[in-house]
């Protein structure tokens, strides 16, 4: 269990006791302390869950959900333990990803068990300014590690959504200006790592709204504000989330209008091009096709024996050239 374990403390008198106990001790404390325990685990395994299951008691559904990740944000309670999840979100903006996490946390009466998968500082964070001691949240006991990391993730995504917001304004300026190229790809990509945050936040918003109306057991009048406050943030997020997502679609939709007109020009381009090298190759015809039956080398042939009737041919070229050239200039041919 140790590599799982990412931390296992206990809390007490608004710090933490110094040291790290086995999990046999943390669910011993966990009867005992005025307190409370907090275990981390990090990618755990069912194995390895079950003994933290069966050490502090946690309902067996909520467990399943914890060991396989891709939950929806929810909020469960069974009996005297609150059971959330949540989806950190973190922006890669050089990759122009969305990365998203999940944590999910069971909250006793005098334990906080927090399972997580992928890569997320939001627990280490929390644990961290707990340690530090000085806080009244502690005193608060479990449910001050709930507000906290919900705090903490609903923050994530305010920055996650500055982040892109960035990158959308740089794709309005490249699809709006003077930029060429084609950017239908980046913003579909973008668009799809929107569409991944908002199934990230948008669920959050009932459960949160839950916590702050004060209908969770074990999360007292107390709590409330704390939890109004974030879930305002949520809110804002989603908004945002919701106003990126339809300003991709315009932009979208723009890009693949000049694209369309873009592609309408070269084709008339073309058809011009095409119209006036037909023009030229019909007009280089005349001289060559009479040209071509005068070098057949037949004995008996117009003007074949005339003085004048090598000047003659020369006129007659010069004359249907001249008709057919004012002919297509007449049907702006050329």
């Amino acid at each position: 269990m140790d590599p799982v374990i990412a931390d296992c403390g206990v809390y007490e008198n608004g710090r933490r006791v110094s040291g790290r106990i086995s999990l046999d001790r943390a669910a011993e404390a966990a009867h005992s302390t005025s307190g409370f325990v907090w275990v981390g685990l990090q990618d755990p395994t069912a194995e390895d869950i079950a003994v933290v299951a069966d050490a502090f008691g946690l309902p067996p559904l909520a467990v399943q959900d914890a060991v396989h990740a891709h939950q929806r944000p929810k909020l469960n309670v069974y009996d005297d333990v609150v059971f959330m999840v949540l989806k950190p979100v973190r922006y890669v903006d050089h990759e122009e990803v969305v990365d998203v996490s999940e944590i999910a946390l069971f909250l006793g009466r005098n334990f906080v068990v927090t399972v997580r998968h992928g890569r997320s500082d939001v627990l280490g964070r929390v644990r961290a300014e707990l340690d530090r001691g000085g806080s009244e949240l502690v005193s608060h006991g479990p449910k001050a590690v709930l507000y906290r990391t919900a705090d903490m993730v609903v923050d994530g995504y305010e920055e996650a959504i500055t982040s892109i917001t960035e990158d959308i304004d740089e794709i309005e300026s490249q699809v709006f200006g003077t930029d060429e190229d084609d950017h239908a790809e980046r913003i579909y990509k973008l668009k799809r790592e929107v569409a991944e945050f908002r199934r990230a936040v948008l669920p959050l918003a009932a459960p949160l709204q839950r916590l702050a109306d004060g209908l969770i057991p074990g999360i007292d009048s107390a709590a409330a504000p704390y939890f109004r406050d974030v879930h305002d943030h949520a809110l804002r997020a989603s908004d945002a989330i919701e106003g990126h997502d339809r300003l991709l679609s315009d932009v979208l939709q723009a890009d693949l209008a000049r694209v369309g007109v873009r592609q309408s020009k070269i084709a008339v381009r073309q058809n011009e091009d095409m119209r006036r090298i037909s023009a030229w190759a019909a007009i280089a015809l005349a001289p060559t096709a009479i040209a071509g039956i005068y070098g057949m080398n037949f004995e008996f042939m117009p003007l074949l024996t005339s003085r004048y009737g090598y000047f003659v041919i020369l006129a007659v070229i010069g004359g249907v050239c001249w008709i057919l050239y004012r002919l297509f200039r007449r049907s702006d041919w050329l």
